[in-house]
């Protein structure tokens, strides 16, 4: 019998497909190995860090492997993304340069949970309350239940696939040893308006503080400013009283200080503490132990202290000027604008066009590379950070003196958002931020409900973040030689006769 051609067309093709489907199998079960899955990484640590991970020796006996947790559990949505990853993964591994990619950044969670799927977690890990489970880990996982937008198992979990040596409970803030030297028992002898060197009664920490002379200033941009937002209104005359600032951000060392001063571990309340302090100090409110890793694994000492809430960095600001006998606070906005600009009137306090920091390709390298250099210098922002916090040695000062007034932290200032909000104003950009929001006149603000997202705690902490790396503060301090010690400078219009 003769075939029509169009059955002998559906015939070879039924067999073809009939001998691809054994060959479809072995070739998916072939990229779906370890090794292989491994020979396309151009991340060098990918591989190591997750054989010392506890997915490679499970406590079950069975090791989990890249696909389990990389790819969606099966069917369509695996091939899909199998299929993604791989063009992805070959295309790094021809043409990128692996010198140059930022692989810390791209470990750290935010970037994390778009190459893990939770439906993947939720396959391995059914059972969310197992016996060996800890009371903590109860209330993380039902608050997880109960809150599941915008929470991802990986948030908490991120070192479990991938060991990171750094990721260390909070419990270890006030740990660490202060620098051998003289245990203070007085604070600075200031004789008058200048720099001085500040000393923490009881304990070897130092920090600087810098005179700023009062004046007046043009606070807020030009509309012919590129890259402003309305927020940060037309250019207003505002007059600011003589202050001190510190040179630098708060650091660990400082803010250590006051924790280990204060705090009680484990404690859940906000009720006085005691015993007496340095200075005659007979009580001072404390801190409870951060859920996570305050440092995020960066390293503390003279880096700038983060995931502090607004209302530690003022229970801070009140101990500190206990202990010290001087009014130390948070800065007003307009004080910390004043300060940023150091007498300038430009976007930054250094010559740079706004726009030529946001180039990129070949455009950034035809045009702004030497104003991306020469930014180095002074902040550390997106373009120019390792996707971290640096030192107060990382940067030249502004006029002024100061260091870190843009980038590396956006700071607390003393300014509620707006009236009746309860948020408040957050100045100078950070490590993550663009060339437009570490400008001078760049305004931002404090997202209570998404920075405490991911804490577990009922109540949620009062003292420590749990989604905000990027923020911390700076303290200043009134001239003794003004009449308003003690008090935020006056901001007034000046007489316009």
């Amino acid at each position: 019998m003769r075939l029509s051609k169009r059955t002998r067309v559906l015939v070879i093709g039924v067999v073809l497909a009939a001998a691809a489907v054994p060959l479809f199998g072995a070739a998916n079960r072939l990229t779906s190995t370890d090794r292989f899955c491994a020979s396309c990484h151009i991340h060098p640590h990918a591989t190591a860090t997750w054989q010392l991970s506890t997915h490679y020796w499970a406590r079950r006996g069975r090791g989990v492997h890249c696909v389990q947790c990389h790819l969606p559990p099966g069917g369509v949505p695996y091939a899909l993304q199998k299929t993604r990853l791989g063009l992805r993964d070959a295309w790094g591994a021809v043409f990128k340069d692996r010198e140059r990619i930022d692989w810390l950044a791209k470990s750290r969670p935010e970037y994390a949970v778009t190459h893990t799927f939770e439906a993947s977690c939720l396959v391995c890990h059914a059972n969310l309350y197992p016996a060996t489970l800890t009371e903590e880990g109860e209330k993380a996982h039902l608050y997880y239940e109960r809150n599941p937008e915008g929470l991802y198992c990986i948030t908490c979990h991120l070192q479990v696939g991938h060991h990171d040596s750094t990721a260390t409970r909070g419990l270890t803030v006030g740990s660490a040893r202060e620098a051998a030297g003289e245990v203070f028992e007085e604070p600075a002898v200031v004789a008058g308006f200048t720099d001085f060197t500040e000393r923490i009664p009881g304990t070897t920490v130092t920090f600087d503080m810098a005179a700023i002379p009062g004046g007046t200033f043009q606070m807020g941009s030009p509309l012919t400013e590129p890259l402003r937002s309305a927020d940060e209104g037309a250019p207003r005359e505002v007059q600011v009283e003589p202050f001190w600032m510190g040179r630098a951000e708060v650091s660990w060392n400082e803010f250590e200080a006051w924790y280990r001063a204060t705090s009680v571990e484990g404690r859940t309340d906000t009720r006085a503490l005691g015993p007496a302090l340095p200075g005659g100090v007979d009580a001072v409110t404390g801190a409870t132990a951060p859920y996570g890793n305050p440092d995020q694994g960066w390293g503390r000492g003279t880096r700038p202290a983060i995931t502090m809430t607004h209302h530690a960095a003022q229970s801070y600001c009140r101990w500190l000027s206990e202990v010290t006998g001087r009014a130390y606070r948070l800065p007003t906005e307009a004080e910390w604008e004043y300060a940023a600009r150091g007498g300038t009137e430009t976007p930054y306090f250094f010559a740079a066009d706004p726009r030529r920091l946001t180039r990129r390709g070949l455009t950034a390298r035809i045009f702004g590379s030497k104003t991306l250099d020469r930014a180095g210098r002074y902040v550390v922002f997106a373009r120019t950070s390792r996707q971290r916090t640096e030192p107060p040695s990382a940067v030249e000062p502004n006029p002024f003196g100061l260091v870190h007034m843009l980038g590396n932290v956006a700071e607390f200032c003393a300014d509620r958002w707006a009236e009746g909000s309860e948020e408040y104003v957050v100045r100078g950009g950070s490590y993550r931020s663009s060339a437009a929001g570490v400008r001078c006149a760049a305004r931002n603000r404090t997202r209570s409900d998404e920075w405490l997202r991911s804490d577990p705690q009922m109540p949620k902490s009062r003292w420590w973040y749990s989604d905000c790396d990027h923020v911390g503060f700076r303290v200043v301090c009134s001239s003794p030689f003004s009449d308003t010690l003690g008090s935020p400078p006056a901001e007034k219009e000046p007489d316009n006769e």
